[in-house]
């Protein structure tokens, strides 16, 4: 709306006469999505444990000698933003016990403040990892460390952006989980360079589990979306001490978010967005095993392009549409797109056949997607 348009919807709505945009459909257009970034989620293969892990925050073993590191970490917006200034990769690992983790930072300058449980730990420096085992978007772990590896563990029942109702189990504790973190350097010494800092996690099947579908250990090839995230403050360093660093007019400078999968926004709550860590049962040092897309990924990602078009067509009309007429309906390459919409006044789905045709893909006004067999 230009300036013009605003001054006489103001001075008509005096009038108690009203005046409001007309929707683009009203127009003759059509609603339609474009995500900040391409949709290309990073992909891993996490393989078996050969042998014992100990957890001492360093990857000695053979196993973690075997295993793949990850692609580097880029800017939570990808492309949009420059790359990080300092390296971050993770490797993974599993057993019948335990999903593991090992990841490394590079960091000239180590520094942690935080001690207590259950911190909010991004205020620090710190390593994160976000696991939706079902990949419905909702029921999902968050879990942060700083360098002293003071963890904060979390359970979101849905992403931050859905209500403003109650959402966030932040009295929920892991349990069976060991981790450790090493520092190469001397963690809180402002006289120094250091080189990096990382972290060994171990997190029982006992726990992960109970988010999956169904609920027991991954079957070779099956894949979970899984993200990561590195949180890094700018610093200002004399020499003895570390605090944050401000900009001219007396504001904070923002922290950096460093991310194995960006989102396309800052907000690492979008879990449609991040990465597909598949598990493989054969174990390292033995054969590379390559990653397979699975199409019904990209169903999935076409429901999301029509849930955002609704969401946007809601906030013009204050109503849903009952039809995809006024979507532009995204292209879904190798697999029959057939959106269909159920909607009530405060609610609504929409479905397409699965890939495979033998069930319906299904994404609600909440952003919880399944499978409907």
């Amino acid at each position: 709306m230009n300036n013009w348009t605003r001054y006489m919807c103001i001075s008509i709505l005096l009038l108690s006469i009203g005046c409001r945009e007309k929707p683009a459909q009203q127009q003759g257009e059509k609603l339609s999505y474009t995500h900040p970034i391409p949709f290309s989620p990073s992909n891993y293969v996490c393989q078996r444990a050969s042998g014992t892990i100990t957890i001492d925050g360093k990857d000695n073993e053979a196993s973690w000698k075997n295993a793949k590191w990850s692609s580097e970490f880029v800017d939570i917006e990808g492309t949009l933003k420059p790359l990080p200034k300092h390296k971050t990769q993770f490797k993974m690992l599993w057993d019948s016990s335990y999903l593991y983790f090992y990841a490394k930072m590079d960091e000239p300058h180590i520094w942690a403040t935080l001690k207590n449980r259950d911190d909010i730990i991004y205020f620090d420096d710190d390593f994160e990892i976000f696991i939706d085992p079902d990949g419905d978007s909702h029921n999902y772990y968050e879990l942060e460390w700083n360098a002293y590896n003071t963890l904060w563990d979390l359970i979101l029942l849905r992403p931050y952006r859905v209500d403003d109702a109650h959402k966030v189990l932040f009295n929920w504790n892991v349990d069976n989980m060991k981790t450790a973190t090493h520092v190469e350097g001397t963690l809180n010494d402002a006289s120094d360079v250091d080189s990096y800092w990382s972290i060994e996690i171990a997190i029982g099947w006992s726990v992960l589990k109970e988010f999956a579908t169904p609920q027991e250990l991954p079957k070779d090839g099956d894949q979970w979306r899984i993200n990561f995230s590195r949180v890094d403050w700018t610093m200002e360093n004399d020499g003895k001490d570390y605090k944050k660093a401000f900009n001219p007019d007396g504001s904070k400078i923002p922290e950096n978010n460093w991310v194995w999968s960006p989102t396309g926004r800052v907000n690492m709550h979008m879990p449609e967005m991040w990465g597909f860590v598949q598990f493989s049962q054969s174990k390292t040092g033995g054969a590379e095993v390559a990653f397979t897309p699975n199409p019904e990924e990209k169903v999935k990602w076409g429901l999301w392009n029509l849930y955002w078009q609704q969401i946007e067509y809601f906030k013009i009309n204050n109503s849903y549409a009952d039809t995809t007429d006024p979507f532009t309906l995204p292209q879904v390459d190798n697999c029959t797109f057939a959106p269909k919409i159920y909607t009530t006044p405060n609610y609504f789905e929409i479905s397409s056949p699965s890939c495979s045709g033998n069930a319906h893909w299904v994404i609600q006004k909440d952003g919880k997607i399944y499978l409907k067999k």
